[in-house]
């Protein structure tokens, strides 16, 4: 078994929220994805953080290209591992 994991970046949590329920709906994601807050450097202010919602796919039939557009849809991308 792999330790897979995809993290996609979104530009605020309300954007990570959706995009955690929608991955369920999309992809059937049985285990809830991460959510975790990643200030840019030098910032305090909570405004200028990203969301970072991390899943794990350890069967990996999860398509990256697929999980990029996906992301897209809310101003969001996968970064590469």
């Amino acid at each position: 078994m792999s330790d897979v994991r995809h993290v996609l970046v979104l530009p605020d949590r309300d954007a990570a929220e959706e995009v955690v329920e929608a991955l369920g709906e999309r992809f059937g994601i049985a285990e809830e994805p991460r959510l975790v807050r990643d200030a840019l450097a030098g910032e305090d202010d909570a405004e200028d953080a990203q969301w970072l919602v991390v899943l794990r796919d350890e069967e990996e039939r999860l398509d990256p290209a697929e999980l990029d557009r996906f992301a897209g849809q809310w101003e969001g991308w996968r970064e590469e591992p």
